[in-house]
């Protein structure tokens, strides 16, 4: 009686196993288009990027830092090569001159938390792809390798052939996408800090000079 129980269960999971694979790899080929389609973005950004250099970041905090009125800092800060991002962001905080410093300060805390939360939404994609795509590329070397080894005991070497390819086809293609996903979200996380880290700077000089103005 349990032996026939266990064989009843052993053949449910067979089946449960068994249909997974044409759900695992319509998945993989639908990442293979999405990781694409991030490689190409990707690429895109890469050379449309014009990150603000060294010393005209200099200037700009040296300008801020010294000039005279809100008028003036916004003509800076449209002027500069920021991206526009971050002239939103950090207009929004020098509209913001008439408030005490301290909810003044609060105000540029939370624009720069929402500006991160943004920049987190563009790369988690690429990150769920960093883990779900070897998992089910390991999902689609599995589930075939049962029938193709059953196979082999009967002596049909064209069935386990069948097998061993699918297998690898799917391994390779799972760690194919965790790979560029992971390479994708590395570059881009970097390119992100960076951005926040000037927005953050420049912010604060903002923030000191509407104090040092009595605003």
């Amino acid at each position: 009686m349990i032996i026939q129980g266990t064989e009843s269960l052993t053949t449910l999971l067979h089946i449960i196993s068994e249909s997974l694979l044409t759900p695992v790899i319509i998945i993989l080929v639908a990442f293979v288009v999405i990781v694409l389609l991030a490689l190409g973005s990707f690429i895109n950004e890469k050379f449309t990027r014009k990150v603000i250099k060294s010393d005209e970041l200099q200037e700009l905090i040296r300008n801020l830092s010294n000039s005279g009125s809100v008028e003036e800092m916004k003509v800076l800060v449209n002027n500069s090569n920021l991206f526009e991002s971050q002239k939103n962001d950090l207009i929004k905080i020098i509209n913001n001159y008439d408030i005490k410093s301290g909810a003044r300060k609060a105000l540029a805390s939370k624009i720069l938390e929402e500006e991160e939360t943004k920049f987190i939404k563009k790369t988690s994609l690429t990150d769920i792809l960093i883990r779900t795509g070897p998992v089910l590329g390991l999902l689609g070397t599995l589930i075939p390798l049962g029938p193709g080894l059953s196979s082999l005991g009967t002596g049909d070497i064209n069935t386990l052939a069948q097998a061993l390819i699918v297998a690898f086809d799917t391994t390779v293609v799972g760690v194919g996408v965790g790979a560029l996903a992971y390479v994708i979200s590395k570059y881009r996380k970097i390119w992100y800090e960076d951005d926040l880290a000037t927005t953050d700077t420049v912010a604060e000089v903002i923030i000191e000079n509407l104090n040092k103005l009595n605003y």
